[in-house]
């Protein structure tokens, strides 16, 4: 997505006087949300699947969702939603359990594969680094 065009979805959204706006182009997408009536535009890539198998410790999770990347774990798409995955929820493959934000980039995650979710191993806003657990799955 081209920058005169992200400019131009802001610009819609500001006159427009609408609360959100998600656009998807192929794997790209964008998200422009006007909280407390400002602007503020919020680019998303593309889900990014990580999960690996639990370490040994664990004991009863079968796998982890695991960071594809360093940034900042949030377990919900904006601090007022309700967050994507709580304990003993069911999580399906592709479904988004989180977002890490990294380099101003909000990057979906999604699971690999199905489970119960046992765990959430960070807090929200938590920084994270590449590989680290996120999410068991039991």
């Amino acid at each position: 997505m081209d920058l005169r065009k992200i400019k131009k979805l802001i610009e819609l959204v500001e006159e427009s006087g609408i609360a959100e706006l998600e656009v998807r182009d192929g794997d790209e997408a964008i998200r422009i949300a006007r909280p407390g009536g400002g602007a503020t535009p919020v680019a998303l890539q593309p889900a990014a699947p990580a999960l690996q198998p639990a370490p040994p410790s664990r004991g009863s999770a079968a796998a982890v969702v695991a960071a594809p990347m360093a940034g900042t774990f949030y377990a919900a798409s904006a601090p007022e939603a309700e967050p994507f995955v709580r304990v003993g929820d069911r999580v399906e493959v592709g479904q988004v359990v989180c977002i890490i934000e990294s380099m101003k980039m909000m990057n979906e995650i999604t699971a690999e594969h199905a489970g119960v979710c046992s765990e959430i191993l960070l807090d929200n806003g938590q920084a994270v680094e590449s590989g680290q657990a996120l999410i068991a799955l039991g």
